[in-house]
């Protein structure tokens, strides 16, 4: 019986990997084996239980790697546990309601029947890579507005999730 969880993403300046990384750990801490990985880097999902992706927000659309892991993964995701997660919004929105998937992710989750998807607060600091990134940053506008007891909730629920369906609960 398969019971590792990946917990694969697609950043481009580093934030989302803090975010994945955060969810692996507490499903380890749940008793889950757990790895987080970036999606351009996994070449197959077969040995994994459930996944769990997750991608940056860049001008409305997820992280292309975390596109283009669903979809090279696409067939495999469809027959598992499967949960979302966006980071993007330099704001404190985030925590502060619920926002929902863009458009393409929300399609995505539809055909995979994704579990449950949640859009957490991004990070946005020097040295970040691209140039509207920069000019983001130079203008004052960029934060760190990531809320890890959002994060922690959020990978427990996913956590207390796998374990109850894995032990037939």
């Amino acid at each position: 019986m398969l019971t590792k969880v990946l917990v694969a993403y697609g950043t481009t300046n580093g934030s989302t990997t803090r975010i994945a990384e955060i969810i692996a750990e507490v499903l380890r801490n749940e008793g889950i084996s757990a790895e987080a990985a970036p999606s351009r880097s996994v070449t197959e999902v077969e040995s994994y239980a459930a996944v769990v992706v997750g991608g940056a927000l860049y001008a409305g659309r997820w992280h292309k790697d975390a596109r283009r892991f669903i979809r090279r993964h696409c067939r495999t995701l469809a027959g598992r546990p499967l949960w979302l997660f966006s980071s993007g919004p330099l704001d404190a929105s985030a925590s502060e309601r619920t926002i929902p998937p863009v458009p393409g992710l929300k399609r995505a989750m539809a055909r995979l029947d994704a579990r449950d998807h949640v859009t957490f607060g991004g990070c946005l600091q020097e040295g970040a890579k691209g140039f509207v990134a920069r000019q983001i940053v130079s203008s004052g506008k960029g934060g760190d507005f990531r809320d890890f007891d959002q994060v922690e909730a959020w990978a427990t629920r996913i956590g207390t999730e796998f374990t109850a369906e894995s032990q037939g609960i």
